[in-house]
């Protein structure tokens, strides 16, 4: 049985640093020492009752850092280029670390003064198809890990991902909020990563500013194989992300039993990513997704390698269902979802042209869209609201409302089939569409078309 031992900090750190600026003495060693009575004793209680000037620290099973106010925490020092604290037996195959908790506090990673990249550890006993021979500096970091908590956290500068999580079992995010005062552009900020494989995933109430998507739940993103399932995602604010959430699958790891919901605030770029996102043998593999109350404002978008979107869905997915989704005032004429584009950056801008690689081709079984709300002011001129470039066996397009701000011209389109694109059933219930030049484009191009309840001006 775990003995667990309650100490203070200030016991033996200085503890004279700021979380937001820095200074003092370092105090890694002391910390760290601290930290190891879970190695020797079974387990510790860390009480954080000041700030730390560190490098790394290392936690083992039965450790629970507790920071008393945001004031208290870890300030990284210059040139540390790793994470600000990770589990002590990285495995991306078996979880040997359990019971780690970091509640309150501020972790500030000083992203100015750190390497994108180092070459991976020599004793990782793995290799990451996705980034190669490099490491990136990570802010937070397990591999490994079951019954994972962190709550009231408050995270800054962090100098790629903020918080990263492969192989796990349990894993809880609460209230953690994260900030980039020194944005970078295109240096891969993101906030949380999740790599398979990995079951029961609650993220809640957290939110922030970050340098590209906010959320990247990728099962298989690093060894092609393995699966995320059981996951709730409940409250995400957004102040203007680059991009908002990404599902990946880009193998044949599974990604299913997905729940995200109440996701509001600002983005800039891109929304969701449904998507392989790599090219590969592939279309990823995806179970059961359900996703709504998204009211997201988008902005001048940052990235211009290809048209932004809201949600872009391009795998062989078994069922997708979008639920109240709000589209107010764009502006610009961003689709607010493209449906069957595999890659992100393999077409050009004209979407409409890009040619399937031969047995590429994604299948989106069945897709639901149950409540869609798009208010037009007249800056979204030509807007193809719903595009369908691939496969859909059923899509469901119910309770929709599409109205433009009075004096605004007529165009634009509920749903556009391409060229390319298929759907056998296409149901559509409950919409009143003003102000648009067609409810369906493409019509054609579905095997059958019920309408119910439409109301066209």
């Amino acid at each position: 049985m775990a003995h667990i031992r309650t100490v203070y900090a200030s016991t033996v750190a200085s503890l004279d640093s700021d979380v937001r600026t820095g200074g003092g003495t370092d105090d890694t060693a002391v910390i760290q020492s601290l930290l190891d009575i879970a190695r020797d004793e079974g387990g510790v209680h860390l009480i954080v009752d000041g700030a730390a000037l560190v490098s790394h620290l290392t936690v083992y099973s039965n450790t629970t850092i507790e920071c008393l106010s945001g004031d208290c925490g870890f300030y990284q020092m210059d040139d540390s280029n790793c994470a600000i604290v990770t589990n002590a037996h990285w495995d991306r195959h078996v979880i040997r670390d359990r019971n780690i908790t970091l509640v309150g506090g501020t972790y500030n990673q000083n992203c100015l003064h750190q390497a994108h990249h180092q070459p991976f550890p020599e004793d990782f006993n793995y290799q990451d198809d996705a980034f190669g021979k490099d490491h990136w500096t990570f802010a937070i970091e397990f591999y490994g890990v079951e019954n994972l908590l962190m709550r009231d956290m408050t995270i800054l500068d962090f100098r790629t991902f903020c918080v990263t999580v492969g192989n796990f079992r349990r894993v809880t995010l609460e209230r953690v909020w994260v900030d980039l005062p020194n944005r970078m552009h295109a240096q891969n900020q993101d906030g949380f990563h999740f790599w398979g494989p990995g079951q029961f995933l609650t993220v809640r109430d957290c939110g922030g500013r970050v340098g590209d998507d906010f959320m990247n739940i990728g099962s298989d993103e690093t060894d092609l194989v393995s699966s995320i399932t059981d996951v709730l995602v409940d409250g995400i604010f957004h102040d203007e992300a680059d991009q908002s959430i990404r599902i990946l699958s880009r193998g044949t790891g599974l990604v299913d039993r997905v729940t995200i919901r109440n996701v509001q605030g600002s983005y800039r770029s891109y929304g969701f990513y449904i998507n392989s996102w790599f090219p590969d043998k592939t279309m990823g593999n995806f179970g059961d997704i359900f996703i709504e109350n998204v009211n997201l404002t988008h902005t001048k978008p940052n990235y211009t390698h290809r048209v932004p979107m809201l949600f872009s869905i391009g795998g062989d997915i078994r069922c997708l269902t979008l639920k109240n989704i709000r589209h107010e005032h764009p502006i610009d004429a961003r689709a607010i979802a493209e449906i069957g584009l595999p890659f992100y950056d393999t077409f050009p801008h004209n979407v409409s042209a890009y040619p399937f690689p031969a047995g590429r081709k994604p299948v989106l079984q069945n897709l639901i869209i149950d409540g869609l709300t798009v208010l037009e002011n007249g800056q979204s001129e030509g807007m193809e609201q719903l595009q369908v470039f691939g496969e859909v066996g059923n899509m469901i397009v119910k309770n929709v409302l599409c109205v433009k701000d009075a004096g605004v011209p007529r165009s634009g389109e509920l749903v556009s089939i391409k060229p390319r694109g298929h759907v056998g059933n296409l149901v559509l219930e409950g919409i009143t569409a003003l102000g648009l030049d067609a409810l369906v484009t493409g019509e054609q191009r579905a095997d059958d078309v019920i309408k119910s309840n439409v109301t066209e001006k």
